[in-house]
């Protein structure tokens, strides 16, 4: 026996929310879908899971054709599979959301694909049900980020404490209460201070800081709880 019988084809995508932030806020990458249908309106990048490879395979194919990189923090979501979420056929999307520091890497994003970073704040209308896509992205970043040091992916090599706190009130929409998050944030032992400042941004100058790589592979899974109640 070589195939199912009486069984339906149906066709496997990966979608990517690939999340980014440039030190004031947290941003989403989005592409002007280049085919029909939906030509030329706002969409996820996305692509169809080729016969020989895996969906997380897919998955990083998609993101290094669009932005370069290889390696970069992207954990499966969940899987879209509405019988007509694709007016042409029947189509389940496996979705994946990226982490990746836009200073960094703006540079490589793909002429082809007219790629641009978008506030969250300022989201378009996308395509078939891809801003549903980005609703439970949110919900499953918030959720992990609050337990786990994750939204260090979107951070630079060096980075202050009053960015830290600008991308954890960016990513849940709140104001956080600045000593309690220090407090909490210098006793993970995640930070290593440096001897210059970051004077652009603060009169007296804030310490720049890089992340302790050693500490932080040991927490990544660690429950850290920076955020009460995700």
């Amino acid at each position: 026996m070589t195939k199912y019988s009486k069984q339906t084809r149906l066709l496997v995508a990966v979608d990517c929310i690939i999340f980014g932030f440039d030190g004031e806020s947290i941003k989403l990458l989005l592409i002007q879908r280049g085919f029909e249908p939906e030509k030329n309106k706002w969409s996820l990048m996305g692509g169809f899971v080729e016969p020989d490879e895996t969906p997380e395979a897919a998955a990083a194919r998609v993101l290094k054709q669009l932005t370069g990189l290889e390696d970069v923090y992207m954990e499966q979501m969940e899987v879209f599979g509405e019988p007509n979420r694709d007016p042409i056929e029947r189509t389940i999307s496996i979705a994946y959301y990226a982490l990746i520091d836009i200073r960094k890497y703006k540079d490589q994003l793909s002429q082809e694909y007219r790629a641009e970073w978008v506030s969250l704040k300022e989201l378009p209308k996308l395509i078939f049900d891809h801003n549903s896509m980005v609703e439970h992205a949110k919900k499953k970043l918030r959720y992990k980020a609050a337990l786990h040091p994750i939204l260090f992916e979107l951070l630079p090599e060096k980075f202050t404490i009053p960015q830290i706190l600008t991308l954890y009130e960016g990513v849940y929409d709140i104001i956080l209460d600045k000593r309690n998050f220090n407090r909490k944030l210098l006793s993970t032992g995640l930070l290593q201070r440096q001897k210059d400042k970051d004077k652009e941004n603060s009169k007296k100058g804030a310490f720049y800081y890089k992340l302790n790589k050693e500490t932080y592979k040991d927490k990544i899974s660690s429950f850290l709880n920076f955020i009460p109640n995700p």
